[in-house]
């Protein structure tokens, strides 16, 4: 059994996975109430919530029983913040130490791509491999409010990325929108909210600028084109027109990822479609957003890809995906530097 952590950036999270029977335990302590009075995440603040909540959740463990079964202990060590990072890597080192168990650092974004397979093993952990084998070759989506990414995942667990954005990712677009608009803090969700009133043809946004056999996203000029819009508006009518204004920015984000997205599938692992990808994923904080699933559900359908979404409670930061990922993707984890693992800010996906 792997018990992991997770404090990448405003959230502290423990988990313990077995191999068979899945994730058996899995704590979250959220600083969304803390944060959202600033519009965003304080670094310095995060990294002192931390602090107090590893103590609290290691006594939540202790009542599970752990450290009994426990044979390694795993670790998120980037990319995320520096000091909510280190506060997590340097609690992991310690149980390790004390246990005598060997440390695995696991990359915060390959726990989003596999994340998408947790269901899968839930469903019959004794089947899984062959289940996991199935579903190979995987394209994956990751979107949040850090990352927007496509990434290939072959028969070999190979993980590759595809492309990225090249300036805001599309969680980050959401909130600044949101912020545009007078909304509160996280922004995604709520622009979800106020859009399920909106229409989504009532304003016209762009959708990305490359041509479209780039697989890179952008969403600069989407937030750009909101602002603009908005400073032409007096108060009164950006809150008269805000589900409205919603709605359409939302759909704006929504058709950038699902086309590059279909253009991905359609390419195939091969890059000339030669062969189909068997899977399609989605995970990321903005995976939650009910709008985005269905427009990929469609495009997977389209391409005969069958449609994988990470469960809500695993798209946002969590301990989960992180004890998966450390089980399923070995090689992709650092299971060498042990109790000189090191935090990696800017750690890429591949």
């Amino acid at each position: 059994m792997i018990l992991a952590l997770e404090s990448s950036c405003d959230e502290t999270a423990a988990a313990v996975f077995d191999p068979a029977l899945g994730l058996t335990v899995e704590l979250v302590r959220s600083q969304m109430v803390l944060h959202e009075r600033y519009g965003g995440v304080v670094p310095d603040l995060a990294a002192r919530e931390h602090l107090r909540s590893f103590p609290l959740l290691f006594g939540r463990l202790r009542e599970a029983g752990v450290p009994a079964g426990i044979t390694a202990v795993a670790v998120t060590h980037g990319p995320g913040l520096a000091g909510c990072l280190a506060i997590g890597v340097a609690a992991a080192k310690a149980l390790a130490l004390a246990w005598r168990l060997p440390l695995i650092g696991v990359s915060h974004l390959r726990g989003h791509a596999w994340s998408p397979f947790i269901a899968a093993h839930r469903a019959q952990p004794a089947a899984f491999e062959a289940r996991r084998d199935a579903l190979l070759p995987h394209l994956g989506l990751i979107v949040s409010g850090g990352n927007t990414l496509l990434c290939a995942i072959d028969r070999a667990r190979v993980l590759t990325v595809l492309s990225a954005t090249r300036d805001d990712a599309a969680g980050e677009a959401l909130d600044k929108g949101a912020k545009l608009l007078g909304l509160g803090y996280p922004g995604g969700p709520l622009i979800e909210q106020h859009a399920g009133s909106g229409r989504r043809d009532a304003y016209r946004f762009p959708r990305g600028i490359q041509p479209n056999d780039d697989l890179s996203f952008s969403f600069s000029g989407l937030k750009t084109s909101l602002r603009y819009l908005v400073e032409k508006m007096t108060p009164e009518a950006v809150v008269a027109e805000r589900d409205h204004l919603c709605a359409s920015y939302q759909q704006a984000v929504v058709d950038a990822l699902a086309k590059k997205t279909g253009t991905a599938l359609r390419r195939g692992p091969g890059g000339d479609g030669a062969t189909g990808f068997a899977s399609l994923g989605v995970s990321g904080g903005v995976a939650n957003n009910r709008v985005l699933r269905a427009a990929l559900a469609a495009v997977a359908a389209e391409h005969g890809a069958e449609f994988l979404a990470a469960a809500p409670e695993h798209t946002g930061d969590n301990a989960g995906m992180i004890a998966f990922a450390a089980w399923c993707d070995p090689r992709g984890c650092n299971r060498d530097a042990q109790l000189a693992l090191t935090i990696e800010p800017d750690l890429a996906l591949a």
